[in-house]
C-alpha cells in the first residue's frame, strides 16, 4: 500500500512540474517540442539524479513509461491552454511550490526503501524536490534558483527533514509525509507572499584577494 501511494504522489510531483516546465516554455514562445522538452526535463529531472547517485538501474522512468506519459500529456494540455492562464509565472511559482513539496518527501522515501542513512535521505530529499525545477530554468535561459536569493533549497531541506524526522520516529508514511509537504510548502509560499531571501554574502573590509 506505502509503494502504491509513494508511486502515486511521485506521479502528481510529476504531473506538477511537467505543467511549470510546459508553462516556462509558453513564457518564451517554444514550439510543440519546446513543451515537451521542458516539461520532461522538470518532470522527471530530480528523480533521474537521484537515482544516478543511489545507483538505481535502470532509472525509475525508463522502467517505467508512465512518467514519459504524463510529461508528454501534459506538454500537450498545455500547449493548447496557457493562453487561458493570467498571469502564467505567478501560477508557475506556485505550481512548483507544489512539486517541490512532493518531491521533498518521494525523493527521501525513495532512499528510505533503498536503505539509505537519514542524512541521504534528507540530501535525496533535496536533488529530487530542486534538480527539476533548475534544468528547467538552465535550459529556458532563466537565472537558476540556486544563483540567486529565494528560498527555494531551504524549503526542500526543512521539509525533507520534517519527513524523515516523522520517519525517524515512527509514524505513519501518510502523517510524516503530510508534515513534510506542509513544512516545505509553508516556507516556500511565505518566501513567495512576503518575498523573502536568503541571507547573502557580502564583502568585507578593503583587502585585495591573495592569488
Amino acid at each position: 500500500m506505502f509503494a502504491n501511494l509513494v508511486t502515486l504522489l511521485d506521479w502528481f510531483g510529476t504531473a506538477v512540474f511537467a505543467i511549470t516546465g510546459a508553462l516556462m516554455a509558453a513564457r518564451k514562445g517554444m514550439d510543440i517540442f519546446g513543451f515537451a522538452a521542458l516539461a520532461v526535463a522538470t518532470g522527471i529531472g530530480g528523480g533521474t539524479l537521484r537515482d544516478l547517485i543511489l545507483g538505481v538501474s535502470p532509472v525509475t522512468w525508463v522502467g517505467n513509461v508512465e512518467y514519459l506519459r504524463i510529461c508528454a500529456a501534459t506538454a500537450v494540455v498545455v500547449y493548447f491552454t496557457a493562453h487561458f492562464v493570467e498571469p502564467r509565472y505567478r501560477l508557475l511559482m506556485w505550481l512548483d511550490a507544489v512539486g517541490l513539496s512532493v518531491f521533498c518527501v518521494v525523493g527521501a522515501r525513495r532512499a528510505f526503501d533503498l536503505g539509505a542513512a537519514p542524512p541521504i535521505a534528507v540530501m535525496m530529499g533535496i536533488a529530487t524536490a530542486t534538480f527539476g525545477g533548475i534544468v528547467r530554468n538552465i535550459l529556458a535561459g532563466e537565472t537558476s534558483m540556486l544563483l540567486n536569493k529565494e528560498i527555494y533549497p531551504f524549503a526542500a531541506f526543512i521539509g525533507s527533514s520534517a519527513f524523515v524526522l516523522s520517519h525517524l520516529g515512527g509514524l505513519p508514511f501518510e502523517i510524516g509525509a503530510s508534515i513534510g509537504f506542509a513544512t516545505c510548502f509553508a516556507v516556500r509560499g511565505l518566501a513567495l507572499c512576503f518575498g523573502w531571501e536568503m541571507p547573502h554574502y557580502k564583502p568585507r573590509g578593503t583587502a585585495t584577494p591573495s592569488r
